[in-house]
């Protein structure tokens, strides 16, 4: 089995920087895609970016200019790097994966999810 685990959320202030972390263990994957999702207090987990093993992204239109993801494909992980950060980015943050590669790009469903990491974003 596969298990992901996140860190590096936390509080940061209107227009900050965080990066987040998100690391495999366990089996090992290769030319998989990861991502990460977030859910806000009481609203559906929604999708944040994307990247395939070759380091193809697709962000969500809402992130898109201020988080990059990025992988280490050594190390099994992925980051998100979120700047410009705002109160509506406050959500658990989740890290996802693939078994294996993709069918289509971007990927619809994915094989792991790890435990949440929370963002908090103050004004």
């Amino acid at each position: 089995q596969v298990q992901l685990g996140e860190s590096g959320g936390g509080l940061a202030q209107a227009g900050e920087s965080l990066r987040l972390s998100c690391a495999a263990s366990g089996r090992t994957l290769s030319r998989n895609t990861m991502a990460w999702f977030r859910q806000a207090p009481g609203k559906e987990r929604e999708f944040v970016a994307t990247i395939s093993w070759s380091g193809s992204t697709s962000y969500a239109d809402s992130v898109k200019g201020r988080f990059t993801i990025s992988r280490d494909n050594a190390r099994s992980t992925v980051y998100l790097q979120m700047n410009s950060l705002k109160p509506e980015d406050t959500a658990v943050y989740y890290c996802a994966a693939t078994r294996y590669g993709y069918a289509r790009w971007p990927p619809v469903e994915y094989d792991y999810w790890g435990q949440g990491t929370q963002v908090t974003v103050s004004s």
